[in-house]
């Protein structure tokens, strides 16, 4: 990874977008950990405590296999991510509110380099994985933030079932 000009100010604009409310609650330094979109889709979880394994192709097709998966509250997945395709692709859970908001900053700032815990960009032919926990009820989306790609339709859904007693 080059730590160049570019990539310094890349990361300065995803700063100051997320600083903006998409990512971060505000006054909490950085926002981890206290933020309402991110208590909105769950939090990173232990590999350890993943009750089970969701396998999930990304094509140069624009499309995830696959785009709508159901889990319960409480529930830890980890997410297998594969990109079959030629192009460059990631899969990043969020709220449709701040997936939007990242994809503009993602067109204006194409080489943007990030890892988040909610997150995998992957090369062509590439796996990864984020293993996530699942801790509110309702639906949290996810989408591939290449420029072009979610207009063309690269996204998908996570319902997320409420259980009597969530873990």
């Amino acid at each position: 990874m080059k730590h160049n000009t570019l990539h310094s100010t890349a990361f300065a604009v995803l700063a100051a977008f997320a600083a903006a409310g998409a990512f971060a609650a505000g006054n909490h330094a950085g926002g981890h950990g206290h933020g309402d979109a991110e208590a909105a889709i769950g939090q990173p979880g232990e590999a350890a405590k993943a009750t089970r394994t969701i396998n999930v192709d990304m094509t140069d097709g624009m499309r995830f296999t696959p785009a709508d998966i159901k889990v319960k509250q409480g529930e830890t997945v980890r997410f297998v991510v594969k990109n079959s395709g030629q192009l460059k692709h990631e899969l990043v859970l969020g709220t449709e509110k701040e997936l939007k908001e990242h994809y503009e900053a993602m067109k204006k700032n194409p080489e943007m380099e990030h890892a988040d815990p909610n997150m995998v960009t992957l090369a062509a032919g590439k796996s990864g994985e984020i293993v996530w926990q699942f801790t509110k009820a309702g639906k949290v989306d996810f989408a591939c933030l290449q420029p072009g790609h979610y207009d063309a339709g690269m996204k998908g859904a996570v319902t997320v079932a409420k259980t009597a007693a969530a873990k």
